[in-house]
């Protein structure tokens, strides 16, 4: 049989063996059923080597909050940094404002700034409170050329602290560009001798 019994007429003694040879067996695999019931489960990978679920959750975690975090810089970059400050500072600034009472009276200082601030058309002092700013500015400034003026060049740039001024070059363009002016110098003379007569 599939227990392991013997099937058919059999014997009350042959039975007694049989039941007895049964419990010496689960007697000797009972300590293997307890082992088992509170035995943890045991992961392997392909090659047959245990996995450590709890390290490779772990590892899982710090991947994921690493990606996130760059995820979220590249988001940061793509909005642009400066727009962000600025959107920062216009929160601020509304903020400030919504702090302050609805009514504004002659002694607040920051409307009496903001109105100073302003540039108004047809002001007459307007000319010197930018000649103001431009002086203080004007150590930012970078130096200008202030000498005869330079030879001419293909990108019009005026010697600065980027230039000296000196026409380095072989002559080549001054060349070419007499070429291209004495060619349309000769087509119009071509051109006015052509229709004289008319």
């Amino acid at each position: 049989m599939s227990s392991g019994a013997k099937a058919g007429l059999v014997s009350a003694d042959v039975l007694r063996k049989e039941k007895q040879e049964l419990r010496k067996h689960e007697r000797s695999t009972k300590h293997l059923e307890e082992e088992s019931r509170n035995a943890q489960t045991v992961f392997r990978d392909k090659s047959g080597r245990k996995r450590n679920l709890a390290q490779e959750q772990l590892e899982q975690k710090l991947k994921a909050e690493a990606e996130s975090k760059r995820e979220e810089q590249y988001a940061k970059w793509g909005k642009g940094l400066a727009q962000e400050r600025q959107q920062q500072q216009n929160v601020e600034d509304a903020i400030k404002e919504m702090q302050k009472p609805l009514a504004r009276y002659i002694d607040d200082q920051d409307l009496d700034r903001m109105l100073r601030e302003q540039e108004r058309e047809g002001d007459p002092m307007a000319a010197l409170i930018k000649k103001r700013k431009a002086k203080e500015n004007k150590e930012k400034e970078k130096p200008r050329y202030k000498g005869p003026a330079p030879p001419l060049n293909r990108f019009n740039i005026w010697p600065g602290h980027r230039w000296d001024g000196v026409d380095r070059s072989n002559g080549f363009e001054q060349q070419r560009f007499a070429r291209i002016a004495n060619k349309k110098a000769v087509q119009e003379l071509a051109y006015k001798w052509s229709v004289e007569d008319m």
